[in-house]
């Protein structure tokens, strides 16, 4: 694989720094996404992700020939240098990126890494067998851009300039620098623009695939075997006594992390790790332990529903409810309106509240933290949370999100708007709008319900008005039951009645700790997905028979818009779909073995993490983010709670 270029183009690394900043590649090295980079800062944490250091270009010089470890594609079509063909090896040493380079006898490693915590990229060169001294060449390609963009002409060049054995580089208007340094040798400077990088990644999405990068400086140094030789850049200027430490301070940090958990497999423990890189620092000034959750990388920001969906596999399954509350509690902060932010903008904008399940997981969030960590100084503020969201739901909030008071279901949507899980839209076109009564937010707020008549009897107060309602619900959630054992109605009392879409938001009438539905139908559910929607990778969003399948994820912004929800295969559903056949069968042996593949896919997506979506027919393609949040909190939490433990 390592020495094919299309395969190696192919794979994608990733590492995170817990504030919204990340480094991630190709297992090549050549840039195939706007989004790669050695470091993506968060100059706003964990928002206003900025592409820093675009990557390391090394030749090394050994025995009186040079050898590439680089590897670019230029827009020209050629591809130069061809460091891949000296690539012996490439693995992921806990979430650290490792390459093995062999030529004439001698043994490269490289590795990257980020300092949690801040903006800073460490990339550490050794030598690991060699009869006489490597000499190194590496030169340092800058940028100083949004994560989403591209640079396709160049533009000024930036100051590049010496600084306490430093290069600083300054990008008009960026206000901050950045600075490289290195521990074997003084970088030298340099200032010139490598244009026509060529983005296929971007190219196969419809977007612009061109992009231009400044080689800002160089190091040279030697190396004999043994030996090692950090290179690290920055923003603010940061100068490493040792810059061995951080290594030390990142593996420590992994093994605390494994040793929270029972390690079921090293698929298991690989998992473990990947959900850490999704919990991000969103602090205020009264709130400077705030944690919240990357929905997804490298695109994705703070989703309040990815969040709530995530958290229990994300926090509890790796053993850290104290992870779970400070994001609890975060989040109780924005509750209005009965409502949770859908997203915070990268850029800090105001978050924008459009969504009608948010806070519903919240809720079902709160109370597994409760039933994970019990009761303690937090649950009178996420208990008060709680109660604001049921209560702004019953009123009626925004986005005609309200309490039909005929039947007591809830009823939500305007024309124009997304409000569900499903809230793909291209322009003014929303391509699966479900207005109405959408079968999973009800079963989300009969699940609510029943969670606030739990939660207070633990408050040691009986709250009759909660059971009652849930009574309510429970009775006329019977609506959604379609006859002839066909499942139930994706959405009642659409613009045009009832909607009878066979989509898999129906299993979470059945998996849910609250289920509205009886034995026999959330039998029926769990069956009816089995046949017509369960896939290796996830569940389909749409039946294959149906007039509006799309199989492939594919395309121009529009066509992939389009997919995205009509067949697309989602991982995350397969959690819900894996703990409803064992709630409804009783075999938990079975229920595990629908999420054998997803295990065996950490290297399929994102190396060492699982992906946001797949095609809907075979062989299921993966698509979209590479690391999704509630793709590995889903299969964390599934796997708890199939363990029989």
């Amino acid at each position: 694989m390592c020495g094919n270029f299309e395969t190696a183009n192919a794979r994608e690394w990733l590492v995170t720094n817990g504030i919204g900043g990340y480094a991630s590649g190709t297992i090549d090295g050549s840039l195939t996404r706007s989004h790669h980079g050695y470091l993506i800062a968060a100059l706003q944490p964990p928002g206003c992700r900025t592409l820093l250091l675009a990557k390391l270009d090394e030749t090394c010089t050994y025995l009186g020939a040079a050898y590439d470890l680089a590897t670019n594609r230029w827009q020209s079509g050629a591809l130069e240098p061809k460091g891949f063909r000296n690539l012996e090896r490439f693995f992921l040493d806990g979430t650290t990126p490792v390459w093995h380079f062999a030529f004439a006898g001698a043994l490269v490693e490289k590795r990257i890494t980020l300092q949690p915590g801040a903006n800073v990229a460490l990339v550490r060169y050794a030598v690991l067998r060699a009869t006489a001294p490597v000499v190194f060449d590496v030169r340092a390609i800058v940028d100083w851009r949004d994560h989403n963009a591209t640079t396709p002409d160049g533009g000024a060049l930036p100051a590049v300039d010496a600084r306490d054995e430093a290069v600083r580089v300054q990008f008009a208007g960026s206000g901050d620098a950045l600075f490289l340094r290195c521990d074997r040798c003084t970088p030298q400077r340099a200032r010139e623009w490598y244009r026509e990088f060529e983005l296929v990644r971007e190219r196969e999405r419809g977007l612009p695939d061109r992009d231009a990068h400044v080689h800002a400086a160089s190091f040279a140094f030697g190396l004999a075997a043994g030996e090692a030789a950090h290179v690290w850049a920055a923003t603010p200027d940061i100068r490493f006594p040792d810059p061995s430490v951080p290594w030390a301070q990142r593996s420590a940090r992994e093994e605390a992390l494994l040793a929270k958990v029972r390690v079921r497999s090293p698929a298991h423990a690989q998992l473990v790790l990947a959900a850490d890189q999704f919990v991000v620092a969103r602090t205020a000034p009264d709130n400077p332990e705030g944690k919240s959750v990357i929905a997804g990388y490298h695109w994705f920001t703070d989703w309040g529903r990815d969040t709530a969906i995530s958290l229990p596999g994300l926090a509890l399954a790796t053993g850290r409810p104290e992870i779970a509350r400070a994001i609890l509690e975060t989040f109780a902060r924005y509750v209005d309106g009965g409502m949770l932010p859908n997203v915070f903008p990268d850029l800090g904008e105001t978050p924008q509240y459009n969504t009608a399940d948010a806070a519903l997981w919240y809720v079902e969030a709160v109370r597994a933290y409760v039933e994970a960590a019990g009761l303690d100084g937090a649950f009178e503020t996420l208990y008060g949370a709680c109660v604001a969201i049921v209560a702004g739901y019953k009123r009626g909030t925004r986005y005609g999100i309200h309490m039909d008071p005929t039947d007591a279901l809830i009823a939500a949507g305007e024309p124009g708007v997304q409000l569900t899980w499903m809230d793909a839209k291209y322009g003014d076109t929303v391509v699966t709008p479900r207005t109405g009564k959408p079968v999973e937010i009800n079963a989300l707020w009969y699940n609510a319900l029943c969670t606030l008549s739990d939660l207070g009897r633990r408050r040691g107060i009986v709250e009759t008005d909660y059971a009652a309602l849930a009574r309510r619900v429970r009775a006329s959630f019977a609506r959604f039951v379609l006859p002839d054992r066909r499942g139930l109605a994706d959405v009642l009392d659409g613009p045009g009645g009832n909607d009878a879409t066979l989509r898999p938001n129906q299993i979470f009438a059945a998996a849910l700790a609250h289920s509205p539905l009886e034995p026999a139908v959330a039998r029926d559910v769990v069956d009816l997905c089995m046949r017509e929607l369960v896939t290796s990778h996830g569940l389909r969003t749409l039946a294959p028979g149906d007039p509006r399948y799309a199989g492939r994820y594919a395309g121009t912004r529009e066509e992939r818009d389009g997919a995205y929800h009509e067949g697309t295969v989602w991982p995350w559903l397969m959690g819900a779909f894996a703990c409803a056949y064992g709630a409804v069968y009783g075999d938990l042996a079975t229920a595990r073995s629908f999420l054998d593949p997803l295990m065996r896919s950490l290297g399929a997506a994102g190396l060492g993490t699982i992906g946001e979506v797949a095609d809907g027919d075979a062989p299921f393609a993966w698509g979209g983010a590479i690391a999704q949040a509630w793709s590995v909190a889903e299969l964390l939490r599934a796997s708890d709670v199939l363990a029989g433990a």
